[in-house]
């Protein structure tokens, strides 16, 4: 039997070059946690990709594609499983200040290997 990462290889390639666009990364590769929260869009794409991911990965240790209802943010199981193909996924800790107000949330930095 042959495992799904040789036989699917280009799938995959395309799978994770698709949740990269998803994620709309700004010019230094960077996003954050609470805008991946506040868009409904991004995190809808992102799970209307879970029947792919199914076929063409082995999905045992992702929770999020393998029981998205009890996992709080399974977009995120999706993005750190398929970024970490072809990017390193550093976090760090980030403020945004919107209305007077400040939002405290994770900074994400997608590093090329």
């Amino acid at each position: 039997m042959r495992l799904k990462s040789k036989l699917y290889k280009k799938e995959q390639d395309e799978l994770t070059n698709k949740v990269i666009q998803i994620l709309d990364l700004d010019e230094k590769g960077t996003t954050t946690l609470y805008e991946l929260d506040t868009n409904k869009d991004k995190q809808n794409e992102l799970l209307k990709l879970i029947p792919d991911i199914r076929k063409y990965f082995t999905y045992a240790c992702i929770k999020g594609v393998r029981e998205p209802e009890k996992v709080k943010r399974p977009y995120l199981s999706i993005i750190r499983h398929l970024a970490k193909r072809h990017y390193k996924m550093v976090g760090s800790d980030f403020r945004i200040y919107k209305d007077d107000k400040i939002i405290r949330t994770i900074k994400y930095t997608f590093i090329k290997k």
